[in-house]
């Protein structure tokens, strides 16, 4: 059974991908599009007008750090399963 973080990760991931498409990345206007469908109301009761470059900007970060953790996972996964196959 996937752990929490596990699930919170794929649906980040889906997520992701509904709104960048198949060009796998997102620009500043399908940001703003997840935005609206995913945070109602987050970016009209936003007062700074730099927002979403804010927003674009962490994401990039967080999404370097989700990348990291996803090839941990799967090199290890990888290594553990050749492991459990050769028994």
């Amino acid at each position: 059974m996937p752990s929490q973080m596990e699930h919170a990760m794929e649906t980040m991931m889906f997520t992701f991908h509904k709104f960048a498409g198949d060009k796998g990345y997102l620009t500043k206007e399908d940001l703003r599009v997840l935005m609206e469908k995913e945070f109602p109301g987050f970016l009209e009761n936003q007062k700074d007008p730099l927002a979403v470059d804010k927003i674009m900007k962490d994401l990039d970060h967080f999404f370097s750090l989700i990348a990291g953790l996803t090839i941990a996972c799967n090199d290890y996964f990888v290594v553990h399963m050749k492991q459990k196959w050769k028994k």
